[in-house]
Parts: structure tokens; sequence; C-alpha cells
């Protein structure tokens, strides 16, 4: 029986090239969600799902595929699908893993680096015209080397952001509630530690923790209260992680020095008292945006699709 699958939206030829020619495919070649009724109505007849984290995958949209044997997402995150309600209808749910890994945290290292050291500012007033003379004291930022960095979420990302910082001399330390095996602590010269410890220790924070009910807002008013007034936070896990209006106030009150954001809460909107902030960087999700990261997680994606409707085992199933 000919397989039939939904491509929710753009996807490299390369990707797309692996399916098999005897598949139906529906592309959507836009970079614009689709309204629910329009998903809806395309997916019902549908076996698989390849969708970014733009694609609202919910109990709604899942309950009108009864056919539908699995949702590969193009992203290391899912909370843009309602898993639980996949689960009891028996539906696969995939993710992309470790093929963005280095990327991201080279990405969270790129934000660091440019709030710590303000290149944004720096970019701004060399363009500008500003710049007529070399002056001692001019756009004065905070050292990396040596520091102490908070990794928030101590998964594959955070473990690969914490080994960045050996280059640096920096003390390494770790909030996750799974604690990592010794020979992993040792590997990334990381220390665990407790989660109040962390923000009033740390000249760096940096966020790499899955969106839940547990760690939405988990960078609140309290916790940036808690952190030092020199200190920077980087966010390039998802949005909802951190209380904006709180950061906000954080930034404009001297309670932190800065702040790297790639994720917002309200995606593509970013709240307004930001915008105008010269003490953060912004960024618009493109943690994971290189040419070859991005065709790997498209790529896998497929193939996670593939493998399922085959009656394959998943190549990277959803914990």
């Amino acid at each position: 029986m000919t397989k039939k699958i939904l491509i929710a939206n753009e996807l490299p030829d390369e990707a797309r090239m692996i399916v098999p020619s005897d598949y139906q495919v529906d592309y959507n070649p836009s970079d614009v969600p689709m309204s629910k009724a329009d998903f809806v109505a395309r997916l019902a007849d549908r076996d698989g799902l390849i969708c970014h984290i733009i694609s609202t995958v919910d109990d709604d949209v899942i309950a009108a595929a009864p056919g539908l044997e699995v949702i590969a997402n193009v992203a290391v995150g899912f909370n843009n699908i309602d898993v639980p309600a996949a689960r009891r209808r028996g539906i696969v749910v995939t993710n992309t893993p470790d093929v963005l890994t280095e990327t991201t945290a080279d990405f969270a290292w790129a934000l660091l680096m440019a709030a710590a050291r303000r290149i944004v500012e720096a970019d701004q007033y060399a363009r500008s015209g500003q710049w007529s003379a070399w002056k001692w004291n001019l756009l004065w930022g905070a050292d990396v080397h040596g520091k102490t960095l908070g990794v928030i979420g101590f998964g594959r990302i955070g473990r690969a952001v914490a080994r960045r910082a050996q280059g640096f001399g920096m003390r390494v330390l770790y909030y996750d509630t799974t604690p990592a095996d010794l020979p992993t602590e040792r590997d990334v010269h990381a220390s665990r530690v407790d989660f109040d410890t962390l923000l009033r220790d740390s000249d760096f924070v940096t966020l790499h923790t899955l969106l839940s009910p547990e760690t939405r807002h988990l960078i609140n008013e309290t916790a940036l209260r808690e952190m030092k007034r020199t200190a920077i936070l980087v966010n390039a896990s998802r949005g909802p992680v951190v209380d904006e209006a709180a950061l906000v106030r954080a930034l404009t009150e001297s309670w932190i020095a800065g702040a790297g954001l790639d994720v917002f809460e309200d995606e593509p909107k970013i709240h307004p008292g930001l915008l105008p902030l010269k003490n953060v960087v912004l960024a618009p999700h493109i943690a994971s945006a290189s040419r070859d990261t991005r065709l790997a997680m498209a790529t896998l994606a497929v193939r996670n699709c593939i493998a399922v409707l085959g009656g394959k085992p998943p190549i990277t199933p959803v914990p």
C-alpha cells in the first residue's frame, strides 16, 4: 500500500530526495505555518508528518489524522507537539538530536562573547561614523577567560558548551535534575551545584534545558535578582524558560549586566522592552542555522519518517 506523507514546510531538496519514489508526498514549500484548518485537511489521510517547530501539532490536529503513524520534528525540541496525545494513539514522535549539538553550542558562545565584549554596539559605533579617534574608555566590556560559567541543562548541548569553556580557562558549574556521570564531569571539568548556587556564583549563565511546566519561567525575577550584577545571561534553548518582562527590568535596572538571546517567549514577537536596550544581543532563533547542520536535521527527520513507515524502529525517538 502506498505511503502518504505531509511535509508541512520548506525542506531542502537533498532531504526530500530521500523519500522513496513510490510515496505520495504533499509538500508545502512555504516557511509560513499553514492555518489550522488547512493543516488538518491536508494531514487527514496521511501516514507520516514531517514538520518544523512552527507547526503546532496539538490533540485536535492529531485526532483528525486517524492513520498517522509518525510525526518527525525537524528540531531537537518538541514542545510544538502534544507528545502524550500522539502516544495515546500509538503514533511515534521523533526529533533531531546530536546533529545540531556542536553548531548550537558554537552559537551560544557567539552570543556570550558578543554580549560580554559589546560586539553589536561596537559594530554600530564603527558603521555610524562616530569613531573619530582611539579612546581609552571606549566600549569597555567584560573578560571571559578565567571566569565562572554556569550551565543550566547539562544534556548534549550544555556539555558541548561546557567543553568549549576549557579553552578560556573557566570554572564550570552546572545544574540539572539528573547528574552527569563522573567521567563526563571530569571530561568537561564541570561541577554539579544547586540552582541557587549556580546563579550566585556564575559570571555567565547559559540555558540549555527543554521547555516543560517545570522550566517555564525558570529564570524569573527571583532568579535574576540572585545573579551577580556583572553577570550575563544567554538563552539558546526555548524562549519561555525566561520571563521576558522580568528580564527587561533586570537589564534596565542593572540587576544583571547583559544578555544574549536567540529565542523568545512569543516568537517571532520580541518583548518591546528589549528592543531599545544596548546591553542585550538579539538573534532570530538561528543557533542551528548553518547549512550543513540544517541539512543534517532535515535528512534525519526524513529518515526517521521512512524508518517508521517501513516497519523499522525510529532512529531518534523522542524519549
